[in-house]
């Protein structure tokens, strides 16, 4: 969606193997520093990941993604060592540092999909009105260009 590709990444404009927030978060410095804190965005990320992962059972795809991962970031490596967990639902506040409207908050929530257990969902939503309207007229002023 038109908000999503605003403020998080344009995902119809990667190739289809870039399109996973791991290989973002650990391996595009542009989304990590739109992090306002990169490190606990992290943690949440891989914790959600290892999560996903034993609930969808670990494949060749998973365990390749995993060593990739590790070789391309120590930081990736090092949370994944960590073995934590976060249930498969949630909400919570994200912080991002975004380049034209400065920085934002997101109030998100995450949903397992019921019967398809290599699925999730996220659901993000601006935490203020004000957040709201800097999002809209990012949209606006992308869609008059």
């Amino acid at each position: 969606n038109r908000a999503a590709a605003a403020m998080l990444t344009d995902y119809s404009k990667l190739p289809r193997e870039q399109r996973n927030i791991l290989r973002l978060m650990f391996g595009n410095p542009r989304v990590r520093d739109a992090q306002d804190d990169w490190r606990s965005v992290a943690r949440f990320v891989v914790a959600s990941f290892r999560a996903d992962a034993t609930r969808a059972g670990a494949g060749a795809e998973i365990t390749q993604l995993v060593e990739e991962l590790c070789r391309i970031s120590p930081e990736f490596e090092a949370l994944w060592r960590d073995n934590d967990v976060v249930p498969p639902h949630g909400e919570g506040l994200k912080r991002l540092r975004h380049p034209e409207i400065g920085l934002i908050e997101l109030e998100f929530s995450v949903f397992a999909v019921d019967g398809r257990p290599e699925l999730g969902m996220i659901v993000y939503n601006p935490a203020t009105q004000a957040d709201a309207e800097r999002i809209q007229s990012l949209i606006s002023s992308r869609a008059a260009k």
